[in-house]
């Protein structure tokens, strides 16, 4: 059976970071919360079949680590557009005050690039659509789902795959070790 083919591929990789444990707790780090890839393993990974001749990718990325993910992102074929497609500013979800983060100066927002295959001109349905949100944190490292309806917004109807999903969403395919239904992504030969 063919791999069906997306007009979207919407990603949110677990990077894998040098520090295991972090945070007053020493339990907050990445891998101390779902499992975690190394670029390699994510490199590995045959995301470029699912691929429509358009397709457009939108992929959150650690600050730490934009030089990985560019690679991450021409290593699954795409070209490179922004670093700051989206960006997030978090927000506590008590108060909603600014996010005292982690990082050399307190992370208070994450970003996610655009990248795109084929012509970006048959991909944008909407020229509105802006890229700054703010929005409070929720369960670690998950986006609001406002970003979700963005990008619909941004590329119309067309067929949606979420990688690394931790949730099923209407209208969209889903991969992910944390989700019922997850399709089989693969490793490039």
């Amino acid at each position: 059976m063919d791999k069906p083919k997306y007009r979207v591929i919407y990603a949110d990789p677990p990077w894998s970071f040098n520090n295991k444990k972090t945070g007053g707790s020493m339990n907050s780090a990445a891998g101390q919360k779902y499992d975690v890839m190394t670029l390699d393993e994510m490199k590995a990974m045959d995301v470029a079949s699912l691929c429509d001749d358009d397709c457009l990718l939108v992929m959150w990325h650690v600050a730490s680590q934009p030089i990985e993910a560019v690679e991450l992102c021409e290593a699954w074929g795409f070209k490179f557009s922004t670093m700051t497609g989206f960006v997030w500013v978090k927000l506590t979800s008590e108060n909603l005050l600014p996010f005292f983060g982690m990082g050399t100066t307190r992370q208070g927002s994450e970003s996610a690039l655009i990248g795109f295959k084929g012509k970006m001109k048959n991909l944008i349905k909407c020229k509105s659509v802006r890229s700054v949100r703010a929005a409070p944190v929720g369960i670690h490292s998950e986006k609001p789902v406002e970003f979700r309806a963005d990008i619909e917004r941004l590329c119309g109807d067309v067929s949606r795959l979420e990688m690394f999903a931790r949730k099923s969403a209407p209208g969209w395919d889903v991969f992910g070790n944390q989700v019922d239904n997850s399709i089989d992504v693969g490793r490039v030969a």
